[in-house]
């Protein structure tokens, strides 16, 4: 297997949280990304699916290096980012970039679109001044926007308009790896296929690797080659996307693919809904062993003392006491 593009080594990104106001005191700590381990390939779009709260957009901001790790190492074509001065580190997020969830507040308001896409390019002279404004409409261009509104502000555009500008400021600077952190959540149904499609087609013209954040598993499905379930700041599940989402194998899994509505009436009268009792433990105090036995229907006395690795199983991984054995 080529070395990957990307590559986390048991990352763990933990807050600590102190009470009181003049006699500040340690009251715990979050363990927002707890042993995370993922290899990203040249080309590949990875999808990282979880409900709200189990450390998808910590794990992509420490990626980035905007939040720190506590352990493990981020590393980017072998060189660890976890490790690089701040001066380095500016170098090296030319490779790596990323999409933010909210195009309404990803983008200044008071700068123009050619102002939003020219700075990255100056600051880090892609391109020649006389030439910004050509790099610009070929960007703007790329992502399906007219070059003669560059002179606009972001209010001026819809939703999906400044998502597109939101990515073709991640491309300005041609990166190998872009972070898409659920760049369609804040977008109406009928504008989030567009900009799917748009990025699927992106990675395949210009040779990207994308990270695809979403809670929506038919949208990762679409755009996905391998997914990552992710549950209180672990990987339970990785494996092709239509392995984990046709045949899940993780019970937390099977919960979040029996939540995808099917178009069809008849079936989705007919299909049984597993709905998991109680809400998703604190990340300040979690359950021992397994942290998802408490939510669990086929827990057994081991899955509360026992912590679960991921291991290979059937063309994937899963974090499970009870792989292979579940109905």
């Amino acid at each position: 297997m080529a070395d990957p593009i990307l590559e986390l080594v048991d990352v763990k990104t933990h807050f600590a949280v102190h009470q009181g106001f003049l006699f500040r005191r340690h009251a715990g700590t979050v363990k927002a990304v707890d042993g995370v381990s993922l290899r990203v390939e040249r080309g590949e779009v990875l999808g990282l699916v979880g409900e709200s709260g189990c450390g998808k957009s910590t794990l992509a901001r420490t990626i980035l290096q905007l939040l720190p790790t506590t352990a493990g190492k981020v590393l980017l074509a072998g060189t660890s980012l976890s490790d690089c001065t701040a001066r380095e580190l500016i170098a090296k997020r030319r490779d790596l970039q990323m999409v933010f969830q909210d195009p309404y507040a990803s983008l200044n308001p008071r700068m123009s679109v050619f102002a939003t896409l020219a700075e990255p390019l100056l600051t880090h002279g892609v391109c020649e001044p006389r030439d910004v404004t050509k790099v610009v409409a070929e960007l703007m261009e790329r992502v399906g926007l007219a070059s003669r509104f560059m002179q606009k502000y972001p209010h001026e555009f819809s939703g999906g308009q400044r998502q597109r500008i939101a990515i073709a400021r991640a491309l300005a600077l041609h990166p190998k790896v872009i972070v898409a952190d659920e760049p369609v959540s804040a977008l109406d149904v009928s504008i989030q296929a567009q900009i799917l499609n748009l990025l699927a087609q992106l990675v395949k013209d210009m040779g990207l690797s994308l990270i695809f954040i979403a809670h929506d598993l038919s949208v990762v499905k679409h755009i996905s080659d391998r997914v990552a379930v992710m549950y209180l700041g672990k990987i339970v599940e990785l494996g092709t996307a239509s392995d984990v989402i046709d045949r899940p194998q993780h019970p937390y899994t099977r919960a979040l693919v029996s939540a995808i509505p099917t178009p069809n009436p008849d079936v989705e009268r007919s299909r049984q809904r597993i709905v998991l009792p109680g809400d998703p433990p604190s990340p300040i105090n979690p359950p021992s062993g397994c942290t998802f036995h408490p939510r669990c229907p086929y827990a057994v006395a081991a899955c509360r003392s026992e912590v679960p690795m991921l291991k290979p199983y059937e063309n994937r991984e899963v974090s499970c006491l009870r792989t292979g054995e579940l109905p």
